[in-house]
């Protein structure tokens, strides 16, 4: 049942009051009254009516011949205290009635300090190491500029921009290299600074092992992931190019397409960076990359940036960042509370209160 209080809202306010209005009533709903055994609320109407043939049941009398010795005596009382009576019958039955039903009540409780379970899947083909990235006036290799992005992100720090990352220590994060076979450098764990110095050491792949082969990376991330419980899980993809790896005959890989689809099946949100540039005679190419880096982003529900230099590549972890702050933020798991001891409390103050107004006021003289 929703009931619906007065609000006053100023016309200039109006959407950011809405706004709060809503969440709020969203709040209210998701708190949720369950019961274990619903069939007994089925007995509610019969608490009622016991309690209606109570107050029409005949009280035993006496007979006497001459009544003037009670005609001063107050009159009224007897009425309102059966009403009273059968009031705290109907209330403490019907309360009875509802502790046996096992009520649970169901609250939305918000994970803010878990964190979440982090695969980074980069890229290290043979693309990764030219030198087109520039930090701070000295050329680095794409990978070496997204390793320092990363630690940013992961253990915070200021960025050759200015801009500033405050880190994730409360998040597990695992490390999956993606060439033309995918490697874990690390699983999931909280040794942030391990994760970031495997990295560092990452040499280039030879021509034949040097291909990039996206989709068995995200199955290998997603295969760590399970590890995670009920963290949520995220994959984070940094990658210069296209799925280009068909793999052996009598083995095909994931193409990407495949590998979204299990992600999104399995709840888990993948965000990508293109980390590459547009060189001459390329186009084509870099066009069906960032296609493939975007449909695996819009599948499942993360977000797709480009990074042609550092400053947007900083500019796109951010925005994950955020992002994924704002999730933490969102009631994910619930917890129901028994709460048949409040009914049962109420049903035994009601016979309480019951057999102390029987004794007194409500006392019968026969």
């Amino acid at each position: 049942m929703l009931w619906s209080l007065p609000v006053e809202i100023a016309s200039s306010d109006l959407p950011g009051r809405l706004a709060v209005e809503i969440r709020d009533l969203r709040g209210m709903m998701n708190v949720m009254l369950r019961f274990d055994t619903p069939w007994l609320l089925a007995l509610l109407p019969l608490t009622a009516l016991f309690s209606a043939w109570w107050w029409r049941m005949p009280r035993p009398a006496i007979r006497f011949s001459d009544l003037r010795l009670l005609g001063d005596r107050p009159r009224g009382r007897p009425r309102w205290v059966r009403r009273v009576l059968a009031g705290l019958m109907t209330l403490g039955l019907g309360a009875l009635l509802l502790a046996a039903a096992g009520p649970r009540l169901r609250i939305p409780t918000q994970l803010t300090t878990e964190g979440i379970a982090l695969m980074v899947v980069v890229d290290v083909s043979g693309s990764m190491y030219q030198q087109d990235m520039d930090w701070e006036g000295r050329p680095i290799t794409r990978l070496e500029a997204a390793t320092r992005v990363l630690e940013l992100l992961i253990d915070g720090g200021e960025a050759p921009g200015g801009e500033s990352f405050s880190g994730r220590p409360q998040d597990q994060v695992g490390l999956v290299t993606a060439a033309s076979y995918p490697e874990t450098l690390a699983p999931l764990t909280l040794s942030h600074a391990a994760i970031l110095e495997s990295l560092r050491r990452e040499r280039p792949r030879s021509l034949e092992a040097g291909q990039t082969n996206l989709g068995d990376a995200i199955a290998e991330a997603l295969g760590r992931l399970e590890a995670a419980g009920d963290r949520r899980k995220v994959i984070l993809l940094l990658s210069d190019g296209e799925h280009n790896f068909p793999g052996p005959a009598h083995e095909p890989t994931w193409t990407p397409e495949v590998a979204a689809r299990r992600a999104a099946d399995l709840g888990v949100t993948i965000h990508t960076i293109d980390t590459g540039s547009d060189a001459p005679g390329q186009e084509e190419m870099r066009q069906y990359g960032r296609r493939t880096l975007t449909h695996l982003a819009e599948t499942t529900g993360g977000i797709a940036a480009g990074a042609d230099n550092v400053s947007q590549l900083v500019e796109g972890c951010q925005r994950i960042d955020e992002f994924e702050r704002q999730r933490l933020s969102i009631p994910r798991h619930r917890a129901d509370r028994e709460v048949h001891h409040c009914f049962g409390l109420l049903a035994a103050g009601c016979g309480i209160a019951y057999s102390m107004l029987r004794a007194t006021w409500g006392r019968w003289l026969p």
